[in-house]
């Protein structure tokens, strides 16, 4: 998909980089942030993803309120959690939070490059950006 920007936040170094290869060969390029902090100074500093992949147990701040503060601060990132921890309240807190999905790991590359291209047409219809394709 033409522009889209994805940004992986997962503290496992080895899954972190594989996710990142894997979504590269389905022509979904991406930059990676081991932890929530990292994640959102990145978001602050550079061109903000279109959809984040987010882990739910990181160093320091949690994705919980990673992803709280995310769309306090730039509402059009689509936040996807994948996490091998969640629970059902977890699960909750997050789409009341605002996160377009909720996936527990493992989940199979294709799934996911499907939710990350779902998010971004998301993106892309509430923002209406012009001359931007969803092919």
């Amino acid at each position: 998909m033409k522009g889209l920007r994805v940004l992986i936040v997962d503290d496992e170094e080895s899954f972190r980089e594989t996710l990142a290869a894997r979504l590269q060969f389905r022509d979904l390029p991406s930059t990676t942030a081991t932890d929530g902090a990292e994640a959102l100074e990145f978001v602050e500093k550079h061109v903000e993803p279109d959809v984040m992949v987010l882990d739910l147990r990181l160093p320091g701040m949690d994705g919980l309120e990673v992803l709280r503060q995310t769309k306090k601060a730039y509402p059009d990132i689509e936040v996807i959690i994948l996490s091998g921890y969640g629970t059902k309240a977890a699960e909750a807190e997050a789409r009341k939070l605002g996160a377009f999905d909720y996936l527990q790991k493992p989940v199979t590359i294709d799934v996911l490059a499907e939710k990350i291209k779902s998010a971004y047409r998301r993106k892309l219809e509430r923002t209406k950006a012009p001359g931007v394709s969803t092919e």
